[in-house]
Protein backbone atom coordinates (compact mmCIF):
# COMPACT_ATOMS: atom_id res chain seq x y z
CA UNK A 1 0.00 0.00 0.00
CA UNK A 2 1.05 3.59 -0.60
CA UNK A 3 0.84 5.65 2.60
CA UNK A 4 0.90 9.45 2.44
CA UNK A 5 1.93 11.82 5.25
CA UNK A 6 1.02 15.43 4.43
CA UNK A 7 2.28 18.39 6.43
CA UNK A 8 -0.26 19.57 9.01
CA UNK A 9 -1.56 23.04 8.16
CA UNK A 10 -3.93 23.82 11.03
CA UNK A 11 -2.85 26.87 13.04
CA UNK A 12 0.29 26.02 15.04
CA UNK A 13 -0.18 22.30 14.51
CA UNK A 14 3.42 21.18 14.82
CA UNK A 15 2.87 17.43 15.04
CA UNK A 16 3.31 14.94 12.22
CA UNK A 17 1.30 11.73 11.96
CA UNK A 18 4.24 9.32 11.66
CA UNK A 19 7.77 9.23 13.07
CA UNK A 20 10.67 7.94 10.97
CA UNK A 21 10.52 4.77 13.09
CA UNK A 22 6.89 4.30 12.11
CA UNK A 23 7.75 4.87 8.45
CA UNK A 24 10.52 2.29 8.71
CA UNK A 25 8.11 -0.30 10.15
CA UNK A 26 5.63 0.20 7.30
CA UNK A 27 8.41 -0.01 4.71
CA UNK A 28 9.70 -3.22 6.30
CA UNK A 29 6.20 -4.66 5.74
CA UNK A 30 6.58 -3.96 2.01
CA UNK A 31 4.66 -0.68 1.80
CA UNK A 32 5.69 2.67 0.36
CA UNK A 33 5.66 5.83 2.49
CA UNK A 34 5.45 9.29 0.94
CA UNK A 35 6.23 12.29 3.17
CA UNK A 36 5.50 15.89 2.20
CA UNK A 37 8.70 17.88 2.51
CA UNK A 38 9.25 19.36 5.98
CA UNK A 39 6.19 17.55 7.37
CA UNK A 40 8.19 16.36 10.38
CA UNK A 41 10.47 19.35 10.85
CA UNK A 42 8.59 20.90 13.77
CA UNK A 43 8.61 17.56 15.58
CA UNK A 44 12.38 17.26 15.17
CA UNK A 45 12.36 14.98 12.11
CA UNK A 46 13.98 16.44 8.99
CA UNK A 47 13.42 15.05 5.50
CA UNK A 48 16.82 13.36 5.51
CA UNK A 49 15.84 11.18 8.48
CA UNK A 50 12.79 9.87 6.62
CA UNK A 51 14.86 9.32 3.49
CA UNK A 52 17.37 7.35 5.54
CA UNK A 53 14.69 4.78 6.46
CA UNK A 54 13.46 4.51 2.87
CA UNK A 55 10.58 6.98 2.69
CA UNK A 56 10.12 9.15 -0.38
CA UNK A 57 9.84 12.94 -0.06
CA UNK A 58 7.27 14.78 -2.19
CA UNK A 59 7.24 18.57 -2.54
CA UNK A 60 3.50 19.29 -2.18
CA UNK A 61 0.39 18.09 -0.39
CA UNK A 62 -1.29 17.72 -3.78
CA UNK A 63 1.27 15.10 -4.81
CA UNK A 64 0.99 13.25 -1.50
CA UNK A 65 -2.82 13.02 -1.74
CA UNK A 66 -2.67 12.08 -5.42
CA UNK A 67 -0.16 9.27 -4.78
CA UNK A 68 -1.40 7.64 -1.57
CA UNK A 69 -3.98 4.93 -0.99
CA UNK A 70 -4.06 5.80 2.71
CA UNK A 71 -3.54 9.26 4.13
CA UNK A 72 -2.43 9.46 7.75
CA UNK A 73 -2.91 12.82 9.44
CA UNK A 74 -3.01 14.25 12.93
CA UNK A 75 -5.91 16.67 12.62
CA UNK A 76 -9.03 16.66 10.48
CA UNK A 77 -8.76 17.92 6.89
CA UNK A 78 -9.50 21.62 6.54
CA UNK A 79 -11.24 23.39 3.67
CA UNK A 80 -8.35 23.64 1.20
CA UNK A 81 -7.62 19.92 1.63
CA UNK A 82 -11.17 18.75 0.86
CA UNK A 83 -10.63 18.90 -2.90
CA UNK A 84 -7.49 16.75 -2.64
CA UNK A 85 -9.31 13.73 -1.19
CA UNK A 86 -10.33 11.06 -3.70
CA UNK A 87 -13.23 8.57 -3.71
CA UNK A 88 -12.27 5.31 -1.94
CA UNK A 89 -9.15 6.89 -0.45
CA UNK A 90 -8.65 5.91 3.20
CA UNK A 91 -8.20 8.89 5.54
CA UNK A 92 -6.91 7.86 8.97
CA UNK A 93 -6.86 10.76 11.45
CA UNK A 94 -8.68 12.57 14.26
CA UNK A 95 -11.95 13.80 12.74
CA UNK A 96 -14.30 14.79 15.63
CA UNK A 97 -17.16 14.98 13.12
CA UNK A 98 -19.88 15.78 15.67
CA UNK A 99 -18.35 19.20 16.25
CA UNK A 100 -18.17 20.16 12.55
CA UNK A 101 -21.08 19.74 10.14
CA UNK A 102 -19.17 21.36 7.25
CA UNK A 103 -16.39 18.78 7.56
CA UNK A 104 -18.92 15.96 7.85
CA UNK A 105 -20.74 16.95 4.67
CA UNK A 106 -17.46 17.52 2.81
CA UNK A 107 -16.28 14.00 3.65
CA UNK A 108 -19.63 12.55 2.61
CA UNK A 109 -19.27 14.29 -0.74
CA UNK A 110 -15.66 13.10 -1.14
CA UNK A 111 -16.79 9.44 -1.03
CA UNK A 112 -13.61 8.63 0.87
CA UNK A 113 -13.31 6.12 3.72
CA UNK A 114 -12.98 8.10 6.95
CA UNK A 115 -11.54 6.14 9.86
CA UNK A 116 -11.37 8.29 12.99
CA UNK A 117 -8.72 7.76 15.64
CA UNK A 118 -11.08 8.96 18.37
CA UNK A 119 -13.75 6.26 17.84
CA UNK A 120 -11.48 3.21 17.57
CA UNK A 121 -12.74 1.39 20.64
CA UNK A 122 -11.69 -1.82 22.35
CA UNK A 123 -14.05 -4.33 23.94
CA UNK A 124 -13.36 -2.82 27.37
CA UNK A 125 -14.63 0.55 26.02
CA UNK A 126 -11.15 2.10 26.09
CA UNK A 127 -10.13 4.41 23.23
CA UNK A 128 -6.52 3.42 22.43
CA UNK A 129 -5.84 6.12 19.83
CA UNK A 130 -7.33 8.90 21.92
CA UNK A 131 -5.57 7.98 25.16
CA UNK A 132 -2.04 9.29 24.38
CA UNK A 133 -3.24 12.70 23.22
CA UNK A 134 -5.71 12.84 26.10
CA UNK A 135 -2.82 12.24 28.48
CA UNK A 136 -0.90 15.13 26.93
CA UNK A 137 -3.94 17.43 26.82
CA UNK A 138 -4.90 16.64 30.41
CA UNK A 139 -1.46 17.50 31.71
CA UNK A 140 -1.17 20.59 29.54
CA UNK A 141 -4.59 21.87 30.61
CA UNK A 142 -3.16 22.50 34.07
CA UNK A 143 0.05 23.98 32.69
CA UNK A 144 -1.95 26.43 30.58
CA UNK A 145 -4.51 27.10 33.29
CA UNK A 146 -1.75 27.96 35.76
CA UNK A 147 -0.23 30.38 33.25
CA UNK A 148 -3.48 32.23 32.57
CA UNK A 149 -4.21 32.55 36.27
CA UNK A 150 -1.21 34.90 36.41
CA UNK A 151 -2.16 38.57 36.65
CA UNK A 152 -0.13 39.70 33.58
CA UNK A 153 -2.13 37.14 31.55
CA UNK A 154 -5.45 38.53 32.79
CA UNK A 155 -6.01 36.04 35.60
CA UNK A 156 -6.73 36.70 39.25
CA UNK A 157 -3.06 36.31 40.18
CA UNK A 158 -3.07 33.07 42.16
CA UNK A 159 -0.41 30.36 42.42
CA UNK A 160 -1.92 26.90 42.02
CA UNK A 161 -0.09 25.37 44.95
CA UNK A 162 -0.07 28.42 47.21
CA UNK A 163 2.81 28.68 49.70
CA UNK A 164 3.08 27.90 53.43
CA UNK A 165 0.54 30.08 55.20
CA UNK A 166 -1.41 30.81 51.99
CA UNK A 167 -4.11 28.44 50.78
CA UNK A 168 -3.75 26.76 47.35
CA UNK A 169 -6.01 27.29 44.35
CA UNK A 170 -9.32 25.47 43.95
CA UNK A 171 -9.35 23.35 40.78
CA UNK A 172 -12.50 21.72 39.42
CA UNK A 173 -12.11 18.87 36.92
CA UNK A 174 -15.31 17.91 35.10
CA UNK A 175 -14.91 14.34 33.90
CA UNK A 176 -12.89 11.53 35.42
CA UNK A 177 -11.62 9.87 32.23
CA UNK A 178 -8.07 9.98 30.89
CA UNK A 179 -7.98 13.77 30.45
CA UNK A 180 -9.55 14.41 33.84
CA UNK A 181 -7.33 11.93 35.63
CA UNK A 182 -4.15 13.39 34.16
CA UNK A 183 -5.32 16.95 34.87
CA UNK A 184 -6.14 16.08 38.48
CA UNK A 185 -2.79 14.38 39.04
CA UNK A 186 -0.90 17.31 37.53
CA UNK A 187 -2.83 19.92 39.56
CA UNK A 188 -2.48 17.88 42.74
CA UNK A 189 1.26 17.49 42.11
CA UNK A 190 1.54 21.28 42.00
CA UNK A 191 -0.20 21.47 45.36
CA UNK A 192 -3.67 22.67 44.34
CA UNK A 193 -6.86 21.50 46.01
CA UNK A 194 -8.63 19.46 43.33
CA UNK A 195 -12.21 18.25 43.00
CA UNK A 196 -13.04 15.72 40.27
CA UNK A 197 -16.68 15.33 39.24
CA UNK A 198 -18.05 12.45 37.18
CA UNK A 199 -21.40 10.69 36.72
CA UNK A 200 -19.92 7.20 37.21
CA UNK A 201 -19.82 6.08 40.82
CA UNK A 202 -17.44 3.17 40.06
CA UNK A 203 -15.05 5.62 38.38
CA UNK A 204 -15.23 7.98 41.35
CA UNK A 205 -14.46 5.07 43.69
CA UNK A 206 -11.43 4.17 41.59
CA UNK A 207 -10.19 7.77 41.52
CA UNK A 208 -10.70 8.09 45.25
CA UNK A 209 -8.38 5.11 45.74
CA UNK A 210 -5.56 6.26 43.45
CA UNK A 211 -5.53 10.01 43.92
CA UNK A 212 -3.41 11.87 46.50
CA UNK A 213 -4.98 13.35 49.62
CA UNK A 214 -5.52 16.79 48.08
CA UNK A 215 -7.98 15.40 45.50
CA UNK A 216 -11.67 14.99 46.35
CA UNK A 217 -14.31 13.24 44.24
CA UNK A 218 -17.92 14.30 43.83
CA UNK A 219 -20.90 13.13 41.81
CA UNK A 220 -21.44 15.46 38.86
CA UNK A 221 -24.78 17.28 38.80
CA UNK A 222 -25.90 20.78 37.95
CA UNK A 223 -26.49 21.47 41.64
CA UNK A 224 -23.02 20.29 42.71
CA UNK A 225 -21.32 22.21 39.91
CA UNK A 226 -23.14 25.42 40.82
CA UNK A 227 -22.27 25.01 44.49
CA UNK A 228 -18.58 24.65 43.65
CA UNK A 229 -18.28 27.49 41.13
CA UNK A 230 -18.40 30.31 43.67
CA UNK A 231 -14.94 29.30 44.94
CA UNK A 232 -13.32 27.94 41.77
CA UNK A 233 -10.05 29.34 40.42
CA UNK A 234 -9.51 26.92 37.52
CA UNK A 235 -12.04 24.61 35.87
CA UNK A 236 -11.07 21.90 33.37
CA UNK A 237 -13.68 20.57 30.94
CA UNK A 238 -12.78 16.94 30.30
CA UNK A 239 -16.06 15.41 29.11
CA UNK A 240 -16.15 12.85 26.32
CA UNK A 241 -19.06 10.99 24.78
CA UNK A 242 -17.33 9.01 21.99
CA UNK A 243 -18.27 10.41 18.59
CA UNK A 244 -20.98 12.69 20.00
CA UNK A 245 -21.19 16.37 20.88
CA UNK A 246 -20.16 17.25 24.44
CA UNK A 247 -22.92 18.47 26.79
CA UNK A 248 -22.76 21.98 28.26
CA UNK A 249 -22.01 21.55 31.95
CA UNK A 250 -21.23 25.20 32.67
CA UNK A 251 -23.79 27.54 31.11
CA UNK A 252 -23.42 31.23 30.32
CA UNK A 253 -25.75 31.96 33.25
CA UNK A 254 -23.35 30.17 35.61
CA UNK A 255 -20.48 32.53 34.75
CA UNK A 256 -21.99 35.07 37.13
CA UNK A 257 -21.22 32.68 40.02
CA UNK A 258 -17.53 32.31 39.12
CA UNK A 259 -15.03 34.81 40.61
CA UNK A 260 -13.61 37.24 38.04
CA UNK A 261 -10.19 36.31 36.73
CA UNK A 262 -10.82 32.58 37.03
CA UNK A 263 -9.89 30.35 34.09
CA UNK A 264 -11.92 27.79 32.15
CA UNK A 265 -9.93 25.30 30.04
CA UNK A 266 -12.20 23.38 27.67
CA UNK A 267 -10.35 20.25 26.54
CA UNK A 268 -13.66 18.99 25.09
CA UNK A 269 -13.67 21.76 22.47
CA UNK A 270 -12.86 19.19 19.74
CA UNK A 271 -16.30 17.72 20.44
CA UNK A 272 -18.09 21.06 20.59
CA UNK A 273 -17.02 22.07 24.10
CA UNK A 274 -18.59 21.46 27.51
CA UNK A 275 -18.93 25.13 28.45
CA UNK A 276 -21.76 27.01 26.72
CA UNK A 277 -19.53 30.05 26.13
CA UNK A 278 -16.69 28.02 24.55
CA UNK A 279 -15.56 28.56 20.97
CA UNK A 280 -12.45 27.08 19.35
CA UNK A 281 -9.24 29.08 19.69
CA UNK A 282 -5.70 28.59 18.39
CA UNK A 283 -2.23 28.59 19.87
CA UNK A 284 -1.72 31.98 18.19
CA UNK A 285 -4.73 33.45 20.06
CA UNK A 286 -5.50 30.92 22.79
CA UNK A 287 -7.77 32.85 25.16
CA UNK A 288 -10.69 35.25 25.27
CA UNK A 289 -12.80 36.68 28.07
CA UNK A 290 -16.53 36.39 28.76
CA UNK A 291 -17.98 38.22 31.76
CA UNK A 292 -14.53 38.52 33.32
CA UNK A 293 -13.80 34.77 32.99
CA UNK A 294 -10.84 33.67 30.86
CA UNK A 295 -11.60 30.89 28.38
CA UNK A 296 -8.80 28.70 26.96
CA UNK A 297 -10.29 26.59 24.15
CA UNK A 298 -7.40 25.54 21.91
CA UNK A 299 -8.57 22.67 19.73
CA UNK A 300 -5.15 21.04 19.32
CA UNK A 301 -3.51 21.45 22.71
CA UNK A 302 -0.89 18.68 22.17
CA UNK A 303 0.34 20.51 19.05
CA UNK A 304 2.30 22.81 21.35
CA UNK A 305 4.57 19.94 22.43
CA UNK A 306 5.09 18.08 19.14
CA UNK A 307 8.23 16.17 20.05
CA UNK A 308 6.36 14.44 22.86
CA UNK A 309 3.01 14.23 21.10
CA UNK A 310 4.22 12.86 17.76
CA UNK A 311 6.11 10.01 19.43
CA UNK A 312 3.15 9.19 21.69
CA UNK A 313 0.71 9.26 18.77
CA UNK A 314 2.80 6.98 16.55
CA UNK A 315 3.21 4.52 19.42
CA UNK A 316 -0.58 4.15 19.45
CA UNK A 317 -1.49 4.40 15.76
CA UNK A 318 1.28 2.32 14.17
CA UNK A 319 -0.12 -1.14 15.02
CA UNK A 320 -3.43 -0.15 13.44
CA UNK A 321 -1.75 1.47 10.43
CA UNK A 322 0.12 -1.79 9.84
CA UNK A 323 -3.15 -3.77 9.96
CA UNK A 324 -4.82 -1.40 7.51
CA UNK A 325 -1.85 -1.48 5.14
CA UNK A 326 -1.25 -5.24 5.36
CA UNK A 327 -4.90 -6.36 5.11
CA UNK A 328 -6.63 -3.46 3.38
CA UNK A 329 -9.18 -1.44 5.34
CA UNK A 330 -12.14 -3.76 4.70
CA UNK A 331 -10.44 -6.96 5.84
CA UNK A 332 -8.74 -5.16 8.73
CA UNK A 333 -12.08 -3.85 9.99
CA UNK A 334 -13.80 -7.22 9.51
CA UNK A 335 -11.08 -8.99 11.49
CA UNK A 336 -10.61 -6.34 14.20
CA UNK A 337 -13.74 -5.01 15.86
CA UNK A 338 -11.91 -2.09 17.46
CA UNK A 339 -10.86 -0.80 14.03
CA UNK A 340 -14.38 -1.27 12.72
CA UNK A 341 -15.60 1.11 15.43
CA UNK A 342 -13.32 3.75 13.92
CA UNK A 343 -15.29 3.87 10.66
CA UNK A 344 -17.37 7.06 10.57
CA UNK A 345 -18.07 7.72 6.89
CA UNK A 346 -17.68 5.14 4.12
CA UNK A 347 -18.08 6.07 0.46
CA UNK A 348 -20.64 8.77 1.09
CA UNK A 349 -22.55 7.03 3.89
CA UNK A 350 -22.40 7.89 7.59
CA UNK A 351 -21.84 4.67 9.55
CA UNK A 352 -21.33 6.10 13.05
CA UNK A 353 -24.62 6.45 14.93
CA UNK A 354 -23.53 9.39 17.11
CA UNK A 355 -22.43 11.42 14.09
CA UNK A 356 -25.61 10.57 12.18
CA UNK A 357 -27.84 11.56 15.08
CA UNK A 358 -25.97 14.83 15.65
CA UNK A 359 -26.82 16.04 12.14
CA UNK A 360 -30.06 14.07 11.54
CA UNK A 361 -28.42 12.05 8.79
Amino acid sequence: MKIGIPKEIKNNENRVSLTPGGAYALIQHGHEVFIQTQAGANSGFGDEIYQRVGAKILPTAEEVFATADMIMKVKEPIANEYKLIRPNQLIFTYFHFAADETLTRAMIESEAVCLAYETVEKSDCSLPLLIPMSEVAGRMSIQQGAKYLEKPQGGKGILLGGVPGVKPAQVLVLGGGVVGTQAALMAAGLGAHVTVMDISLPRLRYLSEIMPANVDTMMSSRYNIEQFLSTVDLAIGAILIPGAKAPHLITKEMLSIIPKGSVLVDVAIDQGGCFETSRPTTHAQPVYEVDGIIHYCVANIPGAVPMTSTAALTNATLPYALLLADLGWENACLQHADLKEGLNIVRGKVVNRAVAETFNL
